[in-house]
């Protein structure tokens, strides 16, 4: 009998050692940031995302920034053959809604269609637009190729107010435990449609009364409320890839916020298939 509870300790301690054997083999996720573009400031959203993705996964994070502010930034590591092999995810970060070659948005898009995972952040959602964009597309047509990645259309959001967050999924792995809140002043994207995505969390955004352009507000103007989806998931291509976007994240305190970060991991870690069902990293990949 006195040797039971040795013989048990033993037993844990080889069972931790183990454990730490197992998790000290597993590579670091690599992970690429494109980002760059129109209205946001991506020179220092970059640093805050690759510091909180590292303090909270065991993975690697690399960046493709583009300075220039315009919306028709462009990335060269596009241009280059199987531009993504090194990454096991790819973060969309860029605002580049006046970026319409087929060649070019192709690319990426076949990255993703042979099975690389995406996670898509704020201005991702408007990128890479064209023709009739504010209408619903039509599935296939030339420019819904994005949109289908995506698996909803956005084309435009509200004014800067804080955004009321609710997750509307509380069995999905990603938001298995996730409080919901409230952004500071944020920007809330509009729905035209939701395509193939499935909503894990909605945004409620009260808009204040604004008079048009040469009138004056009547006195009795109210403030009206605007819901929107702000995160979803969505499966695309052949290959059912999966994808991870938040439409939230327009500030660089938005983005800075432990809530924002612990959401982007989660989507990170569900893209790449290393999170259980209760929202925990799988062994070697979380800190």
């Amino acid at each position: 009998m006195k040797l039971i509870l040795p013989l048990a300790t033993l037993a844990l301690t080889a069972a931790l050692f183990l454990a730490k054997a197992a998790d000290a083999t597993v590579k670091p996720l690599r992970i690429l940031i494109v980002a760059g573009g129109c209205c946001h400031e991506y020179d220092k959203q970059t640093v805050v995302l690759k510091e909180g993705i590292e303090a909270r996964l065991n993975a690697i994070v690399d960046i493709a920034y583009n300075p220039d502010k315009t919306t028709k930034a462009t990335f060269e590591i596009y241009k280059a053959k199987e531009w993504d092999k090194d990454f096991d995810v790819i973060i969309h970060d860029e605002c580049s809604a006046d970026i319409t070659d087929p060649a070019y948005i192709g690319a990426i898009l076949g990255a993703h269609k042979a099975g690389k995972p995406a996670v898509n952040l704020h201005c991702a959602m408007h990128s890479y637009r064209s023709g009739n964009f504010r209408e619903p597309v039509a599935p296939g047509a030339d420019n819904a190729a994005w949109y289908e990645m995506l698996g909803l259309q956005s084309t435009a959001h509200g004014p800067k107010e804080p955004i009321s967050i609710t997750f509307t999924d509380k069995a999905h792995p990603i938001t298995q435990g996730l409080e919901n809140w409230t952004t500071i002043n944020e920007e809330l994207y509009n729905n035209v449609q939701i395509l193939t995505g499935k909503a894990i969390a909605s945004g409620v955004q009260i808009v204040p009364p604004k008079a048009k352009k040469g009138e004056t507000l009547p006195p009795d103007a109210k403030a009206t409320e605007a819901t929107s989806v702000v995160a979803w998931t969505n499966e695309y291509g052949p290959n059912k890839t999966k994808i991870f976007s938040t439409t939230i994240g327009h500030n660089t305190e938005t983005v800075s916020d432990a809530r924002y970060l612990d959401l982007v991991t989660r989507g990170i870690l569900w893209t790449t298939g290393h999170i259980n069902e209760n929202g925990k990293a799988e062994p070697g990949y979380g800190k």
